[in-house]
């Protein structure tokens, strides 16, 4: 078995939209995903990219994703945040989901950022269970907030 754990490619991006309704499915949210080829791959490869990505491919396929972006918190600085990792239901238990993870860790300190945080559904037991392994800190005090913009907000 061939895997491969490579920084994306824009010609990934159609793939990577795939995997990123996968995910929207299995989060039971398969409505929610509306941004489009065009866009993401701008915000991935345009003038000013906004994310940054890597992808797990195995015998020359995608099947797995890890992108993440920089935010800054006024505590603590830079901090990578990981908006989403997936590994395909197929190629689950082969130990890709380990590889992306560790190889957002060293880009993390190649960066020197200070953290990786990241958000994770509370009956999602899989993730939380694989997040443990890297004794991730699980933090129920904070209530996540957002409202979409419009040309009235």
């Amino acid at each position: 078995m061939s895997i491969i754990i490579r920084r994306v490619l824009k010609e990934d991006c159609p793939r990577l939209l795939e995997l990123i309704q996968e995910l929207a499915d299995y989060e039971k949210a398969p409505d929610e995903v509306t941004v489009t080829l065009k866009h993401f791959e701008e915000s991935g490869f345009g003038l000013s990219p906004v994310w940054w990505a890597f992808v797990a491919e195995e015998q020359g396929i995608v099947c797995g994703f890890a992108l993440y972006y920089i935010r800054y918190s006024t505590w603590k600085g830079q901090r990578m945040y990981l908006e989403d990792i997936l590994v395909t239901e197929k190629s689950r238990g082969k130990g890709l989901g380990k590889l992306l993870m560790d190889r957002l860790i060293e880009e993390a300190k190649e960066k020197k950022l200070n953290a990786i945080v990241w958000q994770v559904l509370e009956w999602n037991e899989p993730a939380i269970n694989f997040y443990k392994k890297y004794n991730a800190g699980f933090d129920a005090e904070w209530i996540n907030c957002s409202f979409p913009l419009s040309k009235n907000t």
